[in-house]
């Protein structure tokens, strides 16, 4: 078993962003190349997420732009603000951290994101592209998970895949993917008859289905490469994944462990969006 580690590639992605980012701004630049984080209300989790994101565009001296909203905010406060985004030419993406109050409509707001400056792959636009095999800014988890694959030299081609879950963000995403780079792949949830059978058959297995140490050993064929996209707590409060990592880890060539996997690479792969985001609206790629 080798261990997948999201810390080590997420810190020489990020090098190479900065570097990409210096060598900009050396040219001169027009406009900054800035990430806008919307953030309505005060959920916890998300608040620690975000100082991440602005974290994050510092270390690779990136402009960050936090719009704070507060919890009663109406539909009409956050399209305000992410009008006046969409027409800053400073802020090369943004995003709308989810999840947002509940009285808020979620699909509505995202569509009002001006599609080439979506870094998070949210709006239909950027999802028609990737879906119908054009160049696009892909959700940054998904995305993060192919550079995981790609940096330690993990075969796809003729690959069985399996990814359990199929969400807008990750599962189904993530499928388009791994199909794009000629997996034959499979997409399970919560509804899937036979699951173990189907998960026992894969060579790359994803599971992104937000239940604490759901995926077990049983589970799993001997030398498959598992990624954990999961990040939930167990009975002792511990931070884990969806994989029982313990007892699986014995039976794979490759596992991402959690912390440290997968989650390093999703904030990373949103620099590599606003970066990519900026040269497209500068025309420089």
């Amino acid at each position: 078993m080798r261990l997948i580690d999201g810390k080590l590639v997420a810190k020489v992605t990020r090098e190479e962003i900065a570097n990409e980012v210096a060598s900009l701004k050396a040219k001169g630049l027009k406009n900054e190349i800035g990430l806008a984080v919307i953030f309505v209300g005060d959920n916890p989790a998300s608040q620690v997420y975000v100082r991440n994101k602005i974290k994050a565009c510092e270390e690779v001296g990136m402009k960050s732009f936090l719009c704070k909203l507060p919890e009663d905010s109406t539909f009409e406060d956050v399209a305000n603000t992410i009008e006046s985004l969409n027409a800053n030419p400073d802020v090369s993406g943004m995003i709308l951290q989810l999840p947002i109050p509940k009285h808020l409509d979620e699909n509505k707001l995202i569509s009002l994101i001006a599609p080439e400056k979506d870094v998070d792959g949210c709006t239909a636009t950027q999802k028609g592209r990737m879906w119908t095999g054009r160049d696009s800014l892909v959700a940054c988890t998904p995305y993060g998970v192919m550079k995981l694959l790609d940096f330690y030299n993990i075969p796809l081609e003729g690959k069985n895949a399996v990814v359990v879950g199929r969400s807008n963000l990750v599962g189904k995403p993530m499928a388009q993917l791994l199909l794009d780079r000629n997996c034959t792949v499979t997409i399970c949830h919560s509804r899937t008859q036979g699951l173990a059978d189907i998960t026992r058959r894969a060579d790359i297995l994803v599971v992104a289905i937000g239940k604490a140490k759901f995926l077990k050993a049983d589970m799993v064929q001997e030398g498959a490469v598992v990624i954990d996209v999961g990040m939930d707590r167990d009975e002792n409060g511990k931070l884990c994944g969806d994989v029982d990592f313990e007892n699986v880890k014995e039976k794979c060539s490759y596992i991402t462990p959690v912390p440290g996997g997968v989650g390093p690479m999703t904030v990373t792969m949103l620099l590599a969006n606003t970066v990519k985001a900026y040269n497209q609206q500068q025309g420089l790629k």
